[in-house]
């Protein structure tokens, strides 16, 4: 049993190849220290079996929300229902993953139709944002622009980090934070990792992506939860620090964010 905790701060196991060994990949997590995790919402259908996976695992939270790449998806009744389902379960702890992504798709303007009442959900409900951003940064930072000049932009991350220095100051000095996964491990990840080098102590978490992107040395293999070890540790590397301390800064972050303790 490890001697310090970790929070993955972003993760996906209700795919289908978790079904068969879930009970074994909770217990793997456990044996490696990680406390808590979030579970990312990428549609709507998926809600009802992270109610009852959260329920089942005590270290499972999660949030609600629609993923960009599923943009066509968002209709009229799709803010009421994200509502509903944000109220009725404490352990909901952010909107989303929502965010853009120019990358696998064109639909800029659909992406960004349900992009917005999302955003506006989660300040209304005092939730943070967990924000998918592909190959559309600036977008991204003039959308959250314009929320905080009205004073309306909500807390959150920019999950899975990708981008380039420049682009992290910028959301920033927005207020968000930033959460590195796997691929910071990877070895020509270095604008990656220069950013990992640079973030300030209070505003990064860690996070698996599973069941993708798995980090240095599973490359190759499903990505779980126990993993974050590994992002962890190449963190403290890259930061010329202890994983203890990466374990205690990523977690007091995460915890700042989602607000776990506040779930009774």
């Amino acid at each position: 049993m490890s001697d310090f905790e970790l929070i993955d701060s972003h993760c996906h196991l209700i795919f289908e190849n978790f079904e068969e060994d879930l009970e074994d990949v909770i217990q793997r997590l456990r044996s490696k220290g990680v406390k808590k995790l979030v579970h990312a919402c990428c549609e709507l259908s998926e809600i009802p079996k992270l109610k009852k996976i959260s329920h089942k695992f005590n270290e499972i939270y999660y949030s609600v929300g629609l993923h960009p790449l599923e943009a066509k998806k968002w209709e009229l009744s799709s803010k009421s229902l994200l509502r509903r389902s944000a109220q009725e379960d404490r352990r909901v702890v952010a909107i989303g993953e929502l965010g853009l992504d120019f990358f696998k798709s064109e639909n800029k303007t659909q992406q960004i139709d349900a992009l917005i009442p999302q955003m506006e959900l989660a300040y209304e409900l005092k939730l943070p944002v967990i924000i998918h951003c592909r190959d559309a940064a600036n977008q991204m930072i003039e959308i959250c622009s314009d929320l905080s000049k009205k004073g309306k932009c909500p807390k959150g991350v920019l999950h899975c980090w990708t981008g380039t220095t420049e682009e992290m100051k910028q959301f920033l000095d927005l207020g968000f934070y930033i959460s590195f996964s796997g691929i910071v491990t990877f070895s020509k990840a270095y604008e990656i990792q220069e950013c990992a080098k640079i973030v300030p102590n209070d505003k990064y978490l860690i996070e698996t992506d599973s069941p993708f992107l798995a980090p240095v040395p599973h490359r190759g293999k499903r990505n779980e939860p126990a993993f974050v070890e590994n992002v962890a540790n190449f963190m403290a590397d890259l930061r010329s620090t202890e994983l203890i301390t990466i374990a205690k800064e990523s977690s007091k972050n995460a915890e700042d964010l989602f607000k776990f303790d506040l779930i009774i």
